[in-house]
């Protein structure tokens, strides 16, 4: 079963379920998915819905970190169960060490050996590690190969 029919399927045990905060939440990601299909003309595969669920959990940090700013708790816990659905469509994250691991192993393949080779170093781990860890630990990961 493909990731976009099981957030099918729990959207419908959702419904049954009367559990309106995840439904909500679920219906958010197919809304956001429709979205990417209708403006690029595309039928989503396994890695375009990861990538989606990981915008949307950035734009949920993010507003956690706003609100809690604020003082607004009632709207960080809201936003925060809402990231825990989320979290559940992600395929198992990679570790610091796995990554440091990947990322040497890509810089060393493409010859890479100072920080202007930054853009072609990203542009392969992009698209080794797309969905399979955080791209802002990634990134660090890399300057730290190419400075080193």
């Amino acid at each position: 079963m493909s990731l976009k029919e099981q957030i099918t399927e729990d959207m419908k045990a959702a419904m049954r379920a009367k559990d309106s905060e995840r439904l909500g939440t679920i219906r958010l990601l197919t809304a956001a998915m429709k979205q990417k299909e209708v403006d690029d003309r595309v039928e989503l595969d396994d890695a375009m819905v990861v990538a989606i669920v990981d915008k949307l959990i950035k734009q949920r940090k993010d507003s956690i970190e706003a609100f809690t700013k604020a003082e607004r708790m009632d709207l960080a816990d809201k936003e925060s169960a809402e990231l825990k659905v989320l979290q559940a469509y992600l395929p198992a994250r990679l570790s610091a060490e796995e990554v440091t691991a990947e990322v040497k192993a890509i810089v060393a393949g493409l010859g890479a050996t100072g920080p202007g080779d930054m853009g072609k170093v990203m542009g392969a781990v992009k698209a080794r590690l797309a969905g399979k860890a955080d791209m802002g630990m990634v990134s660090a990961a890399v300057k730290a190969a190419l400075a080193g």
